[in-house]
């Protein structure tokens, strides 16, 4: 029986998942599928946290799907060609997807949907893991915002005028397709699991998230990010919850900025947004950056960052800031060297918001901060970890003989990076 198909991507979930509420609406036989997309596997370690973290929710979907009487039915493969064996088969009624908007996910969209087509296959995408999507908040002119609080103000102006329910799939469960797929191992995909484990996220501190965010010893940041990544929460179920603190809502609306300025500047994923910054003479010094990937640049609160971020795949934001800052300007390395290493540790990995907060710590991106902001590390520590709590967890053996001593001299640094940058920016 041929039978529409609902393709998981970043929506892990049942709840609150749009195309997956519209493909149950509509029609009566819904078979839920996953691809383990090899052109994304062939790129990352066999022990890939994020992977162990996917494989785990989806078996919490298909424990959910088998309550239902269906299953997830999980394939590995280049979706492509997935989906050509499945249409192949005569299987396949119409497809129903939520949006990606990064470049790969927008190709690979692109071919799916004229190989649907071309075998008069409906092929349906909905908005689900934003509020508002690239063309939803723009200014009078049409054109996007590349400043943030501009967009925020009307942001939050839409918010308030519009209706962002959850959508709940409690009334048409029946409508999911029986089936009994097996859900494969790990090593089915040539993968093997992680000791790194996502951490439950938490929203009880939201009250005193604005005077505890930046205190990496409290850890009180909410661990949501990984979970939206991966969409095992809707993002209309969150506002809901987060709508009346703003200073919490206004992080979710920096997201939703960074994904309008990617999908509108796709540049920006290998170039500086501002154009002109790509002229800088960056040193990358190798033996410097590897100093600074295995958190042994003599200065505590880098150091902590980084070996708290090769441990764990969490670094706390203040500290994110402080780390960014120091590879681009105390070392004078190339922001898109920090971007990919945070690429391949950070469980909550996101292309667009790491591309626009390293280029925002680098002054290279749009709203960034100035080129001749840079932060002093030792500062830093005084005034956010005043007590060394969050660095003596990380940095076992600062009062150890072995701990280095500062790899660069903070003066010398700020200065020549100021005098590097400027001078690169004269001349343009």
């Amino acid at each position: 029986m041929r039978k529409a198909y609902f393709w998981f991507r970043r929506d892990l979930r049942l709840e609150d998942n749009t195309a997956l509420f519209n493909a149950l609406t509509e029609n009566k036989q819904v078979q839920c599928l996953f691809i383990f997309d090899n052109n994304i596997l062939e790129e990352l370690p066999r022990d890939d946290a994020r992977v162990t973290f996917i494989h785990l929710e989806l078996a919490k979907i298909n424990t959910q799907l088998q309550r239902y009487g269906s299953s997830l039915q999980v394939k590995i493969g280049r979706p492509a060609e997935v989906w050509k064996k499945l249409i192949a088969s005569d299987e396949v009624s119409a497809i129903y997807t939520n949006k990606d908007y990064e470049p790969y996910a927008r190709q690979r969209d692109g071919e799916i949907r004229d190989l649907a087509e071309s075998n008069h296959i409906d092929f349906k995408r909905y908005k689900d893991q934003v509020i508002y999507e690239e063309n939803d908040v723009l200014k009078a002119d049409g054109k996007p915002y590349t400043i943030y609080t501009p967009f925020k103000n009307l942001w939050r102006k839409q918010f308030v005028a519009d209706e962002h329910l959850p959508y709940s799939i409690e009334k048409i469960t029946e409508h999911f397709a029986a089936s009994s797929y097996e859900f494969p191992m790990l090593s089915t995909f040539g993968m093997e699991k992680s000791f790194v484990c996502v951490k439950p996220f938490s929203l009880d501190d939201l009250a005193d998230y604005p005077q505890m965010r930046d205190l990496p010893a409290e850890d009180k940041t909410s661990y949501l990010s990984p979970h939206l990544r991966f969409g095992t929460i809707g993002i209309r179920s969150l506002v809901q919850k987060v709508k009346h603190h703003e200073v919490f809502l206004n992080e979710l609306i920096w997201r939703e900025f960074f994904m309008q300025i990617l999908y509108h500047f796709p540049k920006v994923v290998h170039q500086s947004f501002k154009i002109k910054y790509d002229a800088i003479p960056w040193r990358n010094n190798e033996v410097e950056f590897e100093a600074w990937c295995k958190g042994e640049t003599g200065y505590p609160m880098v150091d902590a960052g980084m070996r708290q971020l090769n441990e764990t795949g969490y670094m706390h934001n203040r500290v994110r800031m402080v780390v960014a800052s120091f590879l681009c300007k105390h070392l004078l390395i190339d922001w898109r060297w920090g971007e990919a290493y945070f690429a391949q540790k950070l469980l909550d990995y996101d292309l667009s918001a790491n591309n626009g907060n390293w280029q925002w710590a680098a002054g290279t991106g749009c709203d960034s901060a100035p080129y001749f902001r840079v932060f002093n590390p030792t500062a830093q520590l005084e005034k956010f970890d005043k007590k060394g709590i969050y660095v003596r967890t990380w940095v076992k053996d600062l009062d150890e003989l072995s701990y280095p001593q500062p790899i660069v001299e903070h003066k010398m640094a700020r200065e020549r990076a100021i005098a590097t940058y400027k001078l690169a920016l004269s001349e343009r």
